[in-house]
């Protein structure tokens, strides 16, 4: 399995499992099954609404013996609840204390948008709280706190922009060492992708098959699929693949990890597969021809009337 580097030269696996979605009753025996199919990277979030039942899995997955702790690359993220700096180290404590874990390998700043506190989701402006009353960079500040104390191996943010990235990165004694974001072939953001690189800021592709399984109410009319867009079956059927296995090597192919989601035993082991395809600079170059810009996680949903950000905050 390829892997990413980081400074300290800790190694990331490139493909990981993402559990968003994923339900309860089911993501524990997703993490179990993808573990012993040869996943080593765990995607979460404490907003997710799961992380208890992964925390049982992992024990009993450390119990058998099937793997240690220190071969597991595991992820979480700050939920937008708990952005002042006393409560950014508290919810970290939180997710590891489900999770059963005493350190994470990577704690991510899951969107530069801030609720009350004990606001799980805003719906009314009064449940935001704008980032003038509390900063990113004090949000960062308590990040960093949680890497003082051993809690979490490295840090970084998820749904940043540029602009984003450059206010944290202003006053931060540890930058930001990724950022995990929207990718695939409709969505491409080039200008992010090379911005990160020059910044050593390595990217993770969430919904790298198009999402198509997420709540009715996140989604637009007439959303276009990948899985069955024409390009990606096609190079699929000549390389023997599946499209979805094409579309996670895409993600590979451009040096971002990509982290696919799945409770269905087959299609975890189909997904890990697709680390044993090559895809040819054709390939690429046709795959790169569908961008179009579209979002299927758009963020809309932060800006209902009177909120504070917009989605041209969120993306630029």
């Amino acid at each position: 399995m390829q892997t990413l580097s980081f400074a300290n030269n800790d190694q990331m696996p490139i493909l990981g499992l993402g559990t968003w979605k994923s339900e309860p009753g089911d993501v524990g025996a997703a993490v179990k099954e993808a573990i012993k199919a040869g996943y080593r990277h765990i995607d979460c979030a404490a907003i997710y609404g799961n992380e208890a039942e992964i925390g049982v899995a992992l024990q009993e997955i450390f119990t058998a013996d099937i793997v240690k702790r220190e071969e597991l690359w595991i992820t979480s993220k700050l939920w937008n609840n708990a952005h002042t700096l006393q409560q950014v180290t508290e919810a970290l404590e939180n997710s590891l204390r489900d999770l059963q874990l005493e350190y994470l390998d990577l704690y991510l700043i899951h969107w530069p948008i801030a609720f009350r506190p004990g606001v799980v989701f805003a719906a009314k402006p009064a449940d935001f709280m704008t980032l003038e009353e509390v900063p990113l960079a004090e949000t960062w500040s308590g990040m960093e706190a949680c890497v003082e104390q051993g809690q979490a191996r490295h840090i970084g943010v998820s749904n940043f922009n540029i602009d984003h990235l450059e206010e944290i990165s202003q006053s931060a004694k540890i930058k930001p060492e990724m950022n995990q974001v929207e990718l695939h072939p409709y969505l491409q953001q080039p200008e992010l992708l090379e911005y990160c690189r020059k910044k050593y800021i390595h990217l993770t592709a969430y919904s790298p098959l198009g999402s198509m399984d997420r709540p009715d109410v996140l989604k637009k009319a007439d959303e276009p699929s990948l899985l069955e867009n024409d390009t990606v079956k096609t190079i699929a059927e000549a390389h023997g693949f599946s499209p979805a296995q094409v579309l996670i090597r895409f993600a590979i192919e451009r040096g971002t990890a990509v982290i696919p989601k799945s409770t269905n035993p087959a299609r975890l082991a189909e997904n890990f597969r697709a680390a044993e395809l090559s895809l040819s600079a054709d390939d690429m170059a046709s795959l790169a021809g569908l961008e179009s810009g579209f979002r299927y996680v758009d963020g809309s949903f932060f800006t209902p009337p009177g909120s504070p950000y917009t989605l041209e905050f969120l993306w630029g």
